[in-house]
Protein backbone atom coordinates (compact mmCIF):
# COMPACT_ATOMS: atom_id res chain seq x y z
CA UNK A 1 0.00 0.00 0.00
CA UNK A 2 2.66 2.76 0.60
CA UNK A 3 4.18 2.02 -2.87
CA UNK A 4 -0.05 3.01 -3.90
CA UNK A 5 0.74 6.08 -1.82
CA UNK A 6 3.76 6.99 -2.91
CA UNK A 7 2.36 6.84 -6.38
CA UNK A 8 -0.95 9.09 -5.73
CA UNK A 9 1.52 11.72 -3.62
CA UNK A 10 4.07 11.87 -6.62
CA UNK A 11 1.05 12.76 -8.89
CA UNK A 12 -0.29 15.26 -6.60
CA UNK A 13 2.92 16.85 -5.84
CA UNK A 14 4.09 16.91 -9.92
CA UNK A 15 0.20 18.36 -10.83
CA UNK A 16 -0.19 21.00 -8.16
CA UNK A 17 3.18 22.55 -8.89
CA UNK A 18 2.79 22.25 -12.43
CA UNK A 19 -0.98 24.10 -11.54
CA UNK A 20 1.09 27.39 -10.19
CA UNK A 21 2.04 27.85 -13.91
CA UNK A 22 -1.17 26.42 -15.93
CA UNK A 23 -4.04 28.27 -15.31
CA UNK A 24 -6.55 25.49 -15.81
CA UNK A 25 -4.92 22.85 -13.76
CA UNK A 26 -7.49 23.76 -11.03
CA UNK A 27 -7.38 20.98 -7.88
CA UNK A 28 -10.25 19.18 -9.21
CA UNK A 29 -8.36 18.46 -12.65
CA UNK A 30 -5.53 17.57 -10.14
CA UNK A 31 -7.53 14.87 -9.10
CA UNK A 32 -8.10 13.29 -12.10
CA UNK A 33 -4.43 12.99 -12.60
CA UNK A 34 -3.87 11.39 -9.11
CA UNK A 35 -6.50 8.80 -10.03
CA UNK A 36 -4.39 8.08 -13.02
CA UNK A 37 -1.41 7.32 -11.05
CA UNK A 38 -3.61 4.75 -9.39
CA UNK A 39 -4.13 2.75 -12.89
CA UNK A 40 -0.58 0.50 -12.64
CA UNK A 41 -1.46 -0.56 -9.51
CA UNK A 42 -5.03 -1.96 -10.78
CA UNK A 43 -2.93 -4.98 -11.01
CA UNK A 44 -3.12 -6.00 -7.59
CA UNK A 45 -7.00 -6.78 -7.73
CA UNK A 46 -5.80 -9.89 -8.68
CA UNK A 47 -5.43 -10.51 -5.01
CA UNK A 48 -8.92 -10.52 -4.89
CA UNK A 49 -10.22 -11.79 -7.91
CA UNK A 50 -7.80 -13.91 -10.07
CA UNK A 51 -7.26 -14.34 -13.56
CA UNK A 52 -8.85 -17.54 -14.32
CA UNK A 53 -12.24 -15.93 -13.08
CA UNK A 54 -12.28 -12.95 -15.25
CA UNK A 55 -10.75 -15.84 -18.56
CA UNK A 56 -14.00 -17.13 -17.35
CA UNK A 57 -15.98 -14.80 -17.42
CA UNK A 58 -14.85 -13.11 -21.00
CA UNK A 59 -14.49 -15.72 -22.30
CA UNK A 60 -10.83 -14.89 -23.56
CA UNK A 61 -7.33 -15.42 -22.70
CA UNK A 62 -6.56 -12.85 -20.09
CA UNK A 63 -3.53 -11.34 -17.50
CA UNK A 64 -3.08 -8.27 -15.69
CA UNK A 65 0.12 -7.94 -15.93
CA UNK A 66 0.04 -5.27 -18.91
CA UNK A 67 -2.26 -3.00 -17.02
CA UNK A 68 1.08 -2.26 -14.73
CA UNK A 69 2.42 -0.68 -18.12
CA UNK A 70 2.33 2.13 -20.74
CA UNK A 71 -0.29 0.17 -22.93
CA UNK A 72 -2.31 -1.00 -19.56
CA UNK A 73 -2.60 3.19 -18.86
CA UNK A 74 -3.07 4.11 -22.25
CA UNK A 75 -6.51 1.57 -22.65
CA UNK A 76 -7.66 2.17 -19.00
CA UNK A 77 -7.09 5.58 -19.50
CA UNK A 78 -9.09 5.90 -22.20
CA UNK A 79 -11.94 3.52 -20.99
CA UNK A 80 -12.13 5.96 -17.78
CA UNK A 81 -12.48 8.67 -19.76
CA UNK A 82 -15.79 7.19 -21.71
CA UNK A 83 -17.39 8.15 -18.52
CA UNK A 84 -16.56 11.69 -18.24
CA UNK A 85 -19.18 13.98 -20.62
CA UNK A 86 -17.38 17.03 -21.05
CA UNK A 87 -13.51 18.25 -21.30
CA UNK A 88 -12.43 14.08 -22.48
CA UNK A 89 -8.97 15.20 -23.93
CA UNK A 90 -8.19 16.77 -20.56
CA UNK A 91 -9.61 14.15 -18.40
CA UNK A 92 -7.81 11.83 -20.57
CA UNK A 93 -4.49 13.60 -20.75
CA UNK A 94 -4.40 14.07 -17.01
CA UNK A 95 -5.10 9.86 -16.44
CA UNK A 96 -2.04 9.25 -18.85
CA UNK A 97 -0.04 11.57 -17.08
CA UNK A 98 -0.57 10.49 -13.70
CA UNK A 99 0.15 6.77 -14.94
CA UNK A 100 3.22 7.72 -16.64
CA UNK A 101 4.62 9.28 -12.99
CA UNK A 102 3.47 5.88 -11.61
CA UNK A 103 5.42 4.63 -13.96
CA UNK A 104 8.55 6.13 -14.22
CA UNK A 105 8.47 5.75 -10.24
CA UNK A 106 8.43 2.04 -10.53
CA UNK A 107 11.20 2.11 -13.00
CA UNK A 108 13.09 3.83 -10.41
CA UNK A 109 12.87 0.72 -8.25
CA UNK A 110 15.28 -1.79 -7.16
CA UNK A 111 15.01 -5.27 -9.30
CA UNK A 112 17.73 -8.04 -8.47
CA UNK A 113 18.69 -8.77 -12.27
CA UNK A 114 19.22 -4.91 -12.82
CA UNK A 115 15.95 -4.22 -15.10
CA UNK A 116 13.10 -2.52 -14.30
CA UNK A 117 10.08 -4.43 -15.12
CA UNK A 118 8.47 -4.83 -18.72
CA UNK A 119 6.43 -0.88 -18.09
CA UNK A 120 7.35 -0.38 -22.14
CA UNK A 121 4.54 -2.79 -22.98
CA UNK A 122 4.20 -3.74 -25.45
CA UNK A 123 7.77 -3.76 -26.33
CA UNK A 124 8.82 -6.60 -23.93
CA UNK A 125 11.95 -4.60 -23.45
CA UNK A 126 13.06 -4.09 -20.06
CA UNK A 127 15.42 -0.68 -19.36
CA UNK A 128 18.11 -0.56 -16.56
CA UNK A 129 17.10 0.75 -13.39
CA UNK A 130 19.13 2.61 -10.97
CA UNK A 131 17.96 0.99 -8.30
CA UNK A 132 16.81 3.62 -6.15
CA UNK A 133 14.61 2.29 -3.72
CA UNK A 134 12.65 -0.85 -2.33
CA UNK A 135 8.88 -1.31 -2.83
CA UNK A 136 8.57 -1.98 1.11
CA UNK A 137 11.02 1.09 2.28
CA UNK A 138 8.75 3.19 4.47
CA UNK A 139 10.83 5.96 4.25
CA UNK A 140 9.91 6.32 0.55
CA UNK A 141 6.36 7.05 1.66
CA UNK A 142 7.56 9.33 4.54
CA UNK A 143 9.42 11.36 2.23
CA UNK A 144 6.37 11.46 -0.26
CA UNK A 145 4.27 12.28 2.65
CA UNK A 146 6.41 15.25 3.29
CA UNK A 147 7.06 16.72 0.35
CA UNK A 148 3.21 16.67 -0.33
CA UNK A 149 2.18 18.34 3.11
CA UNK A 150 4.80 20.93 2.57
CA UNK A 151 3.45 21.46 -1.25
CA UNK A 152 -0.05 21.47 -0.15
CA UNK A 153 1.14 24.19 2.92
CA UNK A 154 2.84 26.44 0.18
CA UNK A 155 -0.17 26.12 -2.73
CA UNK A 156 -2.40 27.08 0.38
CA UNK A 157 -1.06 29.85 2.28
CA UNK A 158 1.82 30.92 -0.56
CA UNK A 159 0.13 30.80 -3.79
CA UNK A 160 -3.48 31.38 -3.30
CA UNK A 161 -2.71 34.69 -1.41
Amino acid sequence: MADLLTHVLAAYVLLTVAGWRVGWLEPRWVVVGMGGAAIPDLVKVERLVDEGVVQSALGVPFEYDPVSSLAGVLVVAGATTLFFGQARRRVYGLLVAGGLSSLVLDGLRVYVDGSSSFWLYPLWWRPPTPNLYVTADARVAVVAVAVSIGVFVVDRYVVAD
